[in-house]
């Protein structure tokens, strides 16, 4: 049998501790870097009609600059809206107060994130208030749908046939 030598020893020990931080490179990865500790954040809410797939931690953009990320998706119970709560960082609070909210979606199939549009106000947001102005999400599906199946069946059938010349007024000629 042979015996282990210390090269057989330190070429597994070496191996373990490429695999161990690789582990560790995907955990941050996976994160973006955060751990949950959001001390450095400011929370605004923003109520939507309907949120599409928006998910919690999508990002917050202005301008396609991620600024923070979206902590939380609540229920309203009485006016049954989603509200939606954004972790802004610190570092962005500046924002105007009547900076409007949407929806949107990174291309056709990408995933949502919350944009926000500035306004011109000299007074700014302060934590735990809520943006007023807010643009639901667009069902992509829906809109088809809709597109597919309306106006098809009477218009196309009155649009084939031609209208009927009308009669000239008496007293004109023809």
């Amino acid at each position: 049998m042979a015996t282990r030598g210390p090269r057989l020893e330190f070429a597994v020990g070496a191996f373990l501790v490429l695999a161990l931080a690789s582990l560790l490179v995907l955990a941050i990865a996976s994160t973006n870097g955060r751990f949950g500790f959001s001390a450095d954040s400011y929370e605004l809410t923003a109520r939507f009609t309907q949120v599409g797939q928006l998910r919690p931690n999508a990002p917050v953009k202005i301008g396609g600059v991620t600024i923070g990320r979206v902590a939380r998706i609540d229920l309203d119970p009485e006016k049954f809206d989603s509200i939606v709560t954004l972790a802004i960082d610190s570092r962005f609070d500046a924002i105007p107060i009547d900076t409007s909210a949407g929806i949107l979606t990174g291309g056709l199939l990408g995933e949502s994130y919350v944009g926000l549009q500035p306004g011109g106000d000299m007074e700014v947001f302060k934590p735990g208030e809520e943006l007023v102005f807010t643009t639901p999400a667009v069902d992509l599906i829906q809109m088809v749908g809709k597109y597919m199946f309306s106006g098809g069946g009477d218009n196309a059938a009155a649009g084939d046939a031609q209208p009927a010349p009308s009669a000239p007024e008496e007293g004109t000629t023809p």
